[in-house]
């Protein structure tokens, strides 16, 4: 039975995919993907998320199975069913870290692409390689890629659909940690918890003016920094915050 869950504890909410036994996303997943993103970013008891498919893989793909039996007609239907599940992870308005085990291939690599941090085990193995089906990313991975390690270095990962292991794409920027294999989980845990006990507001003002000033001109993505950061000052974590550097110095604030 392929399944989705979200189990929260701790304010950290983690997405776990779990389809024996390689993850392969299917329709079912990539829906129960976006109504789970939702619901992490509206439910105030998660306050950052975790991406994770388990201790062996990650996730090695979409259901090519399923999607050999669309036609155009079909996937022109689909197509943006795919996207949106994709983009409700990455506009989670809270912190998310990707814990990389094992294969992160295809539609599995887009997925992390949408985390904003990623840790993965030292035998992790990415890659997009839809044009060995003949095909390119369809659920951001032209896109996101991109912005993330510069268009040269993800053509070249697009156009040969090459795998690459840890190491490389630590150098690649496609992760940003590598560490043992049992510790994967563990480690994306500590980041997680870490910021959920930050401040909220300024965390989610934080990630929403990089990703949108990442999407405009520079003059534009300012003025959404200077929106943001001005509404801050309407805020108790704001209050709290600095009224705890006053007294007690920097890094000590309390936020609820």
């Amino acid at each position: 039975m392929a399944t989705v869950s979200l189990e929260v504890s701790g304010g950290v909410g983690t997405i776990r995919l779990d389809r024996p036994p390689m993850n392969a996303l299917d329709i079912s997943i990539q829906d129960r993907l976006r109504e789970l993103a939702q619901e992490a970013g509206d439910r105030d008891d998660v306050r950052a998320v975790i991406l994770y498919g388990g201790d062996k893989v990650f996730a090695a793909g979409a259901d090519i199975k399923e999607m050999r039996d669309m036609d155009h007609a079909a996937m022109v239907r689909r197509s943006r069913a795919l996207q949106e599940s994709f983009t409700a992870v990455a506009r989670i308005p809270k912190p998310v870290v990707a814990a990389i085990t094992g294969y992160a291939l295809g539609g599995g690599c887009e997925l992390t692409l949408c985390a904003d941090y990623r840790i993965a085990a030292d035998n992790a193995k990415l890659g997009q390689p839809e044009i060995l089906l003949g095909l390119i990313p369809g659920a951001g991975g032209t896109q996101r890629l991109a912005r993330l390690i510069g268009p040269s270095k993800a053509k070249d990962l697009i156009f040969t659909g090459r795998q690459v292991k840890a190491d490389e794409a630590l150098a690649l920027g496609l992760v940003d940690r590598v560490v043992p294999a049992d510790s994967v989980y563990t480690e994306a845990q500590k980041w997680a918890e870490r910021l959920a006990k930050g401040p909220a507001l300024a965390l989610r003002a934080a990630k929403e003016s990089v990703d949108a000033g990442l999407e405009t001109d520079i003059e534009s993505g300012l003025a959404i920094e200077r929106t943001w950061f001005a509404g801050l000052f309407a805020t108790e974590d704001r209050e709290r915050g600095m009224r705890s550097f006053v007294e007690d110095g920097p890094g000590k604030a309390q936020f609820l």
